[in-house]
């Protein structure tokens, strides 16, 4: 009777051990951490948010403009992914994709959306969620012109979200794309979208080494106006 079954197991058992361990000494927030005090924040959660992220670029945290965006569409189910973030003003944090990508078209059927930053080296996390509208073409435009070349050139690839049949392709469209980005730096890209998330709640998440973290949430009360309060860690 062979044993080659019972030996798979067993080395998969020993790799998935192999994978708690190591789970398990991964350190969390081995460094001093800031200090936050929730009496301080502003009224509004505009200008802490700027302040936050202007402090993780600060400390060195990588890509500190990119966030997780949950979406779902018709049926409910949602989804993430990373993407960047273009700009935060008193409309709202503003992103931009195809409006026939996946997200696009979850966001056209429901146009609601959550947002997840989280900058390890100072132990903090913000927390958003709310109502996104698309914004018009010319502003849409004019957001792709601001962004790199290469940029310019990912989005002239088209087609995100849909079904490549190989690498080699991608390869083919990339490179033509990238030509005419350098010849056409104005090119226009029609499914590109501006999208901006107007915040109802926004938390504030200060972690602290001894697990008192410090959660400040702002629910949104009218135009301009908001409330504050603090949750259980």
């Amino acid at each position: 009777m062979s044993n080659v079954p019972d030996a798979r197991q067993q080395e998969q058992d020993e790799r998935q051990e192999s994978f708690r361990r190591l789970l398990r000494s991964l350190p969390v927030w081995d460094t001093e951490l800031p200090h936050f005090d929730p009496a301080a924040a502003p009224d509004d959660p505009l200008p802490l948010f700027q302040q936050w992220l202007s402090d993780a670029a600060r400390a060195g945290t990588p890509e500190p403009h990119t966030m997780s965006l949950a979406t779902a569409g018709a049926t409910g189910r949602p989804s993430v992914r990373t993407v960047m973030l273009h700009d935060a003003d008193e409309r709202g944090w503003h992103f931009a994709t195809h409006r026939t990508s996946r997200k696009g078209r979850e966001l056209a059927a429901r146009p609601e959306a959550a947002l997840g930053f989280y900058w390890p080296a100072v132990g903090r996390q913000v927390r958003i969620q709310g109502t996104v509208t698309a914004a018009d073409a010319a502003e849409s435009r004019a957001d792709l012109g601001k962004r790199s070349p290469g940029a310019l050139a990912a989005a002239l690839v088209g087609h995100q979200s849909e079904e490549l049949s190989s690498y080699a392709e991608l390869e083919r469209a990339s490179e033509a794309a990238w030509e005419r980005a350098r010849r056409e730096p104005d090119a226009p890209v029609d499914s590109w979208t501006l999208y901006v998330l107007a915040a109802d709640e926004v938390e504030f998440f200060q972690g602290d080494a001894r697990r008192r973290h410090v959660r400040l949430v702002y629910r949104r009360t009218g135009p301009g106006s908001w409330t504050t309060g603090l949750l259980w860690p």
